[in-house]
Formats: structure tokens, C-alpha cells, sequence
């Protein structure tokens, strides 16, 4: 097998320091709306699912929805609140993600590190971000993350009580003006820790996973590609597919902090922290508990990542192509 994996992708330098921020901005944004939309009723079976005592089922959740006088209505509730927390969560994170191996890739460490990772391999890819260490794409991924769910805090406690049918909120407004009036602006923070603890190891194993399959999948696709010189793979095909899976990869076995943030963000009074919600929810409900929603997380996050991703790195793609062949003219 060849070592220089190549398939239909324009070579373009992905590390390129013409790629303004503000574009990665808006192609965050883009990827995270076009998620967060199409996705809605997913998000909100699986918030339905978990906060019961005993945890519920998915056909019964299923069914009382769409018997409600207004199924579809029911099924995309919260979608505003989900738009604005994905939508600008996605943005903030992959302009934070961008700085931070931007950064971490032109030291000279990190970049010895990387081209010794890469086993001599071509450096063309599908990939908009530029090329780091297995613990360099933990890290950057982990701490952007983390970093844009503090910032959008507020909004996805929001959305989770708006989902829930455990309040009987009729707008935003009202509920957040409920939540400071009875739990102190402290309540828009409500499951932070869990949701830190779930987001930063899910957004670093993710990077990584995401980075290594698309590795492994362009060496397949050349291999096809030299036997098979009338078929290639895209790289849009490829970072779908490689988004999907590594978002699998990484829900399955961050989705016990999922469960424990749900359950502090509607009922911080009795669950207090995350030990405490731990201990409740075995005691009461049994160990599966922790693994509440799980298929239906993974289904989210799976299509979620690979939409978002693939939409990201194709808009930055083709935006530096078009950087470069500027530079070109204007030379």
C-alpha cells in the first residue's frame, strides 16, 4: 500500500493563516444550526427519557407525544433554545478549536511530535484543522469544549427545562426569569460539573477519534482508488462517515455524565452534585440509569457530528481554496 494517501480533495494548505477567524465563526454557526434544526426530536426523547425515575422507555415517550394535540409541535419543542445552544456552542468551540491548534501546531515541539505521528505520509487531507499529536487533539478538543459550555451555560439548562415536561413553561423568558427567581442566577449553571466532566474527555476523544478514522479511511480509499481508478471517495464522504463514527465512539462511553447532568439540571434541589446524583440515581433506579437515552444519544450525536463537522470543514476547504487562488492573482 502506497504510504501517500490522496483522494478527491483540492490540496490546499490546511494550516493556511488566511483563514480568518470570523469565517470559522460563521461556518461553526452554519454546521451547528443545521444540526441542531434537523435534530431537534431526538434531543428531546432522549431529555424525555432520562428524567424519569424509572427510566422510561422510547415507544411509550414516543407515543404520548404523538397523541398530544400538536405531534409535531411536540416533537421539535425547544428547538429555539437547542439552535441557539448548538448554533453558537458550535461556533464559539470550532473558533476556540481552530486558535488552539493554530497555536499548539507552530511550536516547534508539537510540530515535531505531529510529523513524526504521521509516518511520512502526505500531508494532503480532507481535514480543515491543522495536523497534531494524539494528546494535542485531546487536549485542544477538551478545553475548547469546555470553554463553550460555559459560555452557553444558560441556554442549555433553558433547554433542557424546556423540554422537559416536568415544567409547564411557556416561553423562554419565563423561564429563565423562574429559574434566577427561585434557584439565584446560579441555577442557569445548574450540572455544570457533570456536563464539563461529560463534554471536555467526549470533545477530546472525539477529535482524536475523528482524526484517526479519517487517517485510516483516505488509506482505504487510495488503495480502491489505485486498483479501482474510475471510483473516489470525497472528502466530504469521508469526513461524514469519520464524524459519525467517532461520535459513536465517544458517546457510548462519556453518556453516564450525560445521564447525571439531565437529572441535576432539572432537579438540582434533590440531586445537589454529582456524587450525590450517582449515589440517587443507582439507589433508586439502578445502575442503568447512568446508561439512560444511550441509543438515542448516540443516533443524535452520530448524525449531529457528522452534519456539523462535514458542513465546518467543507465550508473552511473550499473558503481556503478560494484564499489561495486569490493570493495567486494578486502575486
Amino acid at each position: 500500500m502506497s504510504n501517500n494517501a490522496t483522494y478527491a480533495v483540492t490540496p490546499v494548505k490546511t494550516t493556511s493563516t488566511s483563514s480568518k477567524t470570523t469565517f470559522h465563526f460563521v461556518a461553526g454557526l452554519c454546521s451547528g444550526l443545521t444540526s441542531s434544526i434537523l435534530l431537534q426530536p431526538a434531543d428531546l426523547l432522549k431529555t424525555r427519557v432520562q428524567q424519569s425515575q424509572k427510566t422510561a422507555s422510547l415507544l411509550p415517550t414516543i407515543k404520548t407525544i404523538l397523541s398530544s394535540p400538536n405531534p409535531i409541535r411536540g416533537l421539535w419543542r425547544g428547538t429555539l433554545p437547542s439552535a441557539l445552544r448548538t448554533g453558537f456552542g458550535s461556533a464559539l468551540y470550532f473558533t476556540s478549536l481552530n486558535a488552539l491548534r493554530q497555536g499548539l501546531a507552530q511550536t516547534e515541539a508539537s510540530m515535531a511530535v505531529a510529523a513524526s505521528s504521521d509516518d511520512g505520509k502526505s500531508r494532503t487531507s480532507s481535514s480543515a484543522l491543522p495536523k497534531l499529536s494524539n494528546w494535542g487533539n485531546l487536549a485542544t478538543g477538551a478545553v475548547a469544549r469546555t470553554a463553550a459550555g460555559f459560555v452557553m451555560m444558560p441556554v442549555t439548562v433553558l433547554k433542557v427545562r424546556y423540554e422537559s415536561d416536568y415544567y409547564a413553561y411557556r416561553s423562554l423568558y419565563s423561564a429563565g426569569r423562574d429559574i434566577v427567581r427561585t434557584e439565584g442566577v446560579r441555577g442557569l449553571f445548574s450540572g455544570f460539573g457533570a456536563t464539563a466532566a461529560r463534554d471536555a474527555p467526549y470533545a477530546g476523544l472525539y477529535v482524536l477519534f475523528y482524526e484517526q478514522l479519517k487517517r485510516r479511511l483516505a488509506s482505504v480509499a487510495s488503495s480502491e482508488q489505485s486498483e479501482q481508478p474510475h471510483k473516489s471517495a470525497s472528502s466530504s464522504s469521508i469526513n461524514f462517515v469519520s464524524g459519525g463514527l467517532a461520535a459513536g465512539l465517544a458517546t457510548a462511553i462519556t453518556n453516564p455524565f450525560d445521564a447525571v447532568k439531565t437529572r441535576l439540571q432539572l432537579m438540582p434541589g434533590k440531586y445537589g452534585n454529582m456524587i450525590r446524583a450517582v449515589r440517587l440515581m443507582i439507589r433508586e433506579d439502578g445502575i442503568r440509569s447512568l446508561f439512560g437515552g444511550l441509543g438515542l444519544r448516540i443516533t443524535r450525536k452520530a448524525l449531529s457530528s457528522a452534519l456539523a463537522w462535514t458542513v465546518y470543514e467543507e465550508l473552511i476547504l473550499r473558503a481556503e481554496a478560494h484564499w489561495a487562488e486569490k493570493d495567486k492573482i494578486n502575486l
